[in-house]
């Protein structure tokens, strides 16, 4: 059993290794810490049973969202952590598991985490606000043997990652994720359920891989590419935002087969819409070679 109960509060754990005097560097690293054992328990539990696979957190911080993995019984769970007194903080929590907690000591980015384990892998944390899409890009770009991520964003991204066509936040982010995974926003927080308090809402947004056939798998780069194409000119009807990918007179004979308008402006145009596109794309280009 891990042994949790001797940790000291969490209050005490930040103010012994002083990790809101830092200011400049807990803000650079867009740094919010989450105490409440009832909110990181509810995280937790978002993401279903642990035991038979290893978690990987992001960001650690003092390690209050860790103890409630912790207490899940996972495998094993690997913290990403590069700030020098998170990772000082952090040390009792790694006696305290019994071997359960590996601290990592790098940068996120710059780690593939499928190689961290070979063990089916759930990603949960609370990422920092400033490198957060960044991950999730990262992420989406090999899910190999990750079974879920649970992680917490700035709201205004977690709208985009979930949102529906016609809305305001539907765009390219919507689309990738949600053509690679079942994407659900949970629950929101306020910002004075951090410490320091960010200027904005947050909400825990959980994604499940698909099982996507190779097929599947092979339309991802055409996707990537008719989405850049119709959102970097989001305010443009498709006509105009695509008529460089497809030349005019082919886009209008597309646009025809799948009873789209030209006139239509991005945002409209559904997930499924976007797949025929790629498709289309995919062969067009083909037929070039």
């Amino acid at each position: 059993m891990i042994a949790l109960d001797s940790l000291p509060p969490l209050t005490k754990v930040i103010k012994d290794f002083g990790l809101l005097t830092q200011k400049t560097f807990s803000k650079s690293l867009g740094q919010n810490f989450l105490l409440d054992p009832g909110i990181t328990d509810r995280i937790v539990q978002v993401a279903g049973d642990l035991k038979e696979c290893d978690v990987i957190e992001i960001g650690p911080g003092p390690g209050g969202l860790t103890r409630s993995i912790l207490k899940q019984n996972p495998h094993h769970l690997y913290a990403l952590e590069k700030d020098p007194s998170c990772i000082a903080a952090l040390q009792s929590l790694i006696t305290a598991s019994q071997g359960h907690l590996s601290l990592v000591e790098r940068d996120a980015l710059k780690v593939s985490l499928s190689d961290m384990t070979q063990y089916p892998i759930k990603v949960i944390a609370n990422l920092p606000y400033n490198v957060g899409t960044l991950l999730l890009l990262k992420w989406l770009k090999n899910l190999e043997r990750i079974q879920t991520l649970t992680l917490m964003f700035q709201k205004e991204v977690a709208l985009r990652i979930t949102a529906q066509p016609g809305t305001p936040d539907y765009g390219r982010l919507s689309i990738l994720t949600q053509y690679l995974c079942h994407t659900e926003r949970i629950f929101d927080l306020p910002p004075k359920a951090f410490i320091p308090a960010p200027k904005v809402f947050s909400s825990v947004v959980h994604l499940q891989p698909k099982p996507l056939s190779l097929k599947e798998k092979t339309l991802i780069p055409w996707l990537e590419k008719v989405t850049a194409a119709a959102f970097n000119q989001r305010r443009k009807m498709i006509r105009v935002s695509l008529k460089p990918l497809f030349g005019e007179e082919n886009l209008q004979e597309i646009l025809d087969k799948l009873h789209l308008h030209s006139t239509q402006r991005p945002e409209t145009l559904t997930l499924k819409d976007y797949c025929a596109l790629a498709a289309f794309y995919h062969n067009l280009e083909l037929s070039k070679a």
